[in-house]
């Protein structure tokens, strides 16, 4: 496990009458695995080090499901956002012999000096917190790059995050792979304002320049495709190539904007977790369920740790997102590889066609036994038609 990882035993004394543990003993754990976290890492002393204190300015606890004397909860920690003198902590605790999800937290805390002022984040927390973020566009996003050679850009879906790309990068090599976290999404900050597909678009450019890449292969699936369509918009000479995954170029209908709405609603009433319930059945194969129930569980997982806020925010810049059809003619110049689930239900292998043969020269590939999202269901068959594409750039 790594150091953000707590696992913490539930004792009858932080029960209640009925053997559940109580809330101001969950309270208490999530707090304790914060100080153990810092035990395990810089020590328990780095605030006082730097002559600050994180103190708590806003508390938001959900909780999902009993515990009981005996369990062992996991929990984890994230920064989700920092700014100058604040930073925002994301915790979930699940139980471990099930992995049900018993509740989340998240934090907002205040640095404070000994007379009470605001004082700078410890840069040594915020390093340990996520020394893989780069700060662009006055939001911290998680980035990790592999390889050497020209450089790939992955862009993720909603409400997903950069894992997804895992097991499709496998064993390829000869370029290098950059797989970010949207705004919002996976550990990278999720500001309460600020989304836009352009503003998405800019945080990558910003990325790929914070990275020393003047160009990039770009590939987005679903929502990343639609930051794919912008990016070349707005850094056009950004682009080298293009791969399109379960993704469209049409804008949302008006029927598509009140279904956005009402999944504003439901994010904002029931959180994440209310997310995945819908869109679990929609994002797979049918038969994932029973063929590949780690995947659905996988999936799960990565929206139900998607803070409200980049759910939110996404959903709203997909809504208020612009047509991109008339683009798809201009793309002559740019190599393009259509990929579309077989069994995709949201974005139909026939719109994914009729793209295809919108953009000159475009390749188009049909994932068999896979629904929306080919990289987590079937990763083998996206390693192949990424590396024959990739071949032919060579």
């Amino acid at each position: 496990m790594s150091p953000a990882e707590i696992d913490l035993t539930v004792y009858p004394d932080e029960c209640d009458a009925y053997g559940h543990l109580n809330q101001a003993s969950f309270l208490a754990l999530f707090e304790r695995a914060r100080w153990e976290m810092l035990a395990r890492g810089p020590g328990m002393d780095l605030f006082g080090r730097s002559h600050s204190w994180p103190a708590v300015r806003k508390a938001t606890i959900d909780y999902h499901a009993p515990a009981f004397p005996g369990d062992v909860l996991r929990f984890r920690q994230a920064m989700v956002h920092r700014g100058r003198t604040s930073f925002t902590l994301r915790q979930t605790a699940r139980r471990t012999r099930d992995d049900a999800l018993i509740g989340a937290a998240e934090l907002v805390f205040v640095c404070i000096d000994a007379e009470g002022r605001p004082v700078e984040v410890p840069e040594a927390f915020a390093q340990f917190m996520g020394g893989d973020r780069v700060m662009v566009n006055g939001v911290h996003l998680a980035v990790e790059t592999e390889g050497h050679g020209p450089a790939v850009l992955f862009i993720h879906g909603y409400p997903l995050d950069r894992t997804i790309w895992r097991d499709s990068l496998a064993g390829l090599d000869g370029f290098r792979w950059i797989t970010p976290d949207l705004r919002g999404m996976g550990r990278s900050d999720a500001p309460d304002l600020g989304y836009s597909i352009a503003t998405y678009a800019d945080d990558l450019a910003a990325l790929l320049t914070a990275l020393n890449e003047e160009r990039a292969i770009v590939c987005g699936i679903s929502m990343g495709g639609y930051i794919a369509f912008e990016l070349i918009r707005r850094h056009r000479d950004r682009v080298r190539a293009l791969i399109l995954m379960d993704t469209r170029a049409e804008a949302d209908s008006p029927e598509g904007k009140k279904a956005r709405d009402n999944a504003v609603a439901t994010a904002r009433e029931g959180g994440a977790a209310a997310i995945a319930q819908e869109m679990i059945p929609r994002l797979l194969a049918a038969d994932a369920p029973t063929v590949r129930p780690r995947v659905v569980e996988r999936v799960r997982k990565m929206i139900e740790a998607t803070p409200v806020a980049g759910i939110v925010g996404a959903l709203t810049a997909m809504r208020d997102r612009v047509d991109s059809t008339p683009l798809l003619p201009s793309l002559k110049d740019l190599p393009t590889l259509v990929v579309t689930g077989e069994q995709d239900v949201l974005i139909s292998p026939e719109a994914a066609r009729r793209m295809a043969e919108a953009i000159p020269g475009a390749r188009l590939v049909t994932i068999a036994g896979a629904g929306h999202l080919p990289p987590v269901e079937q990763p083998e068959a996206i390693a192949r038609a990424l590396a024959d594409f990739l071949a032919g750039l060579a």
